[in-house]
């Protein structure tokens, strides 16, 4: 067994593998806040929630339906993102003109509310849910074996992130959007349709954490508390990348994610901390946030 910086090989890309692993959930999560803050001024305190809510979706359409994970991917976005269409409807419409704050505390008080409707009826233990057959057993990279179920999220995170960021970006829809931020009487002089545009975002963003929902189903235990163990981590994420910013939240996402699982080989004590630690430094460095735009 050959070593490297004298830890063993198998246990250093272990490690990097599931920083790697957290690091697609940090981006995905932290991609769906990006996406609601940019366009709608909104932090989004209930985006934990709405991933747990994913893997909840997940789980019942596999549990009482039959339908399997693949469909599962489709449809658990697709009925969180009509939840987050009527979230938005009632509530989240009436704050845009309003401190953010007042977005913070809303939503904090949603995510509590759904976090326990789900302990109520479900308990805290959590539920297994199975990896699909196609994505079971490992490939051998000769330093290393790869779950294939690991290899598939990583994949798949960069993809949903970098999709969103070209729709965002590099689309005639997405520079409608980001201008109707900017002016929405004007784009609506256009013919526009303003609120439509800012009610499909904001159920854009929570469908992207409940796909992320649906790829931890099979890692981590279906439960309440799991979006709850995340949020607080990406939205330091968010904070580091620069609030708004979408490359800045799939790039730190990824790198933290490396970051975080390094720092349990060479120095654990500190590996609940360094996110954290990177953010002080980064925001004294930087306050608007490596990619953000200062004010």
């Amino acid at each position: 067994m050959f070593t490297i910086l004298g830890f063993p090989a198998p246990l250093l890309f272990g490690q990097l593998l599931l920083g790697v692993i957290n690091g697609a959930f940090y981006a995905l999560l932290s991609l769906g806040l990006a996406v609601i803050f940019g366009m709608l001024n909104i932090v989004n305190f209930a985006h934990g929630a709405l991933f747990m809510l994913g893997a909840f979706v997940a789980w019942g359409l596999l549990e009482y339906l039959g339908i399997g994970y693949w469909w599962a991917l489709v449809l658990a976005p697709l009925v969180v993102g009509a939840f987050g269409i009527v979230l938005e409807k009632l509530l989240i419409s009436r704050l845009y003109k309003l401190d953010h704050l007042y977005g913070l505390l809303l939503t904090f008080g949603l995510a509590l509310i759904i976090e326990g409707l789900a302990r109520n009826n479900f308990g805290s233990s959590g539920m297994p849910y199975p990896i699909p057959a196609s994505l079971q057993g490992a490939m051998n990279l000769g330093f290393m074996f790869l779950p294939v179920y690991r290899g598939w999220v990583v994949v798949a995170a960069l993809v949903m992130c970098l999709a969103t960021w070209v729709v965002i970006e590099k689309t005639p829809l997405g520079a409608t959007l980001r201008a109707a931020t900017e002016n929405a009487k004007l784009v609506q002089a256009f013919g526009v349709n303003v609120p439509l545009m800012i009610t499909l975002t904001y159920a854009g963003g929570v469908a992207l954490a409940a796909f992320a929902g649906v790829l931890a189903a099979p890692i981590y235990s279906v439960n309440p508390n799991m979006g709850a163990n995340f949020i607080i981590v990406v939205f330091a994420v968010v904070v580091i990348g620069g609030m708004g910013s979408i490359l800045g939240s799939v790039v730190t996402g990824f790198g933290l994610g490396v970051i975080e699982g390094l720092t349990k080989v060479f120095y654990p004590q500190a590996s609940a901390t360094v996110i954290f630690l990177v953010m002080i430094i980064v925001l004294l460095a930087r306050p608007a946030g490596l990619f953000g735009r200062a004010a």
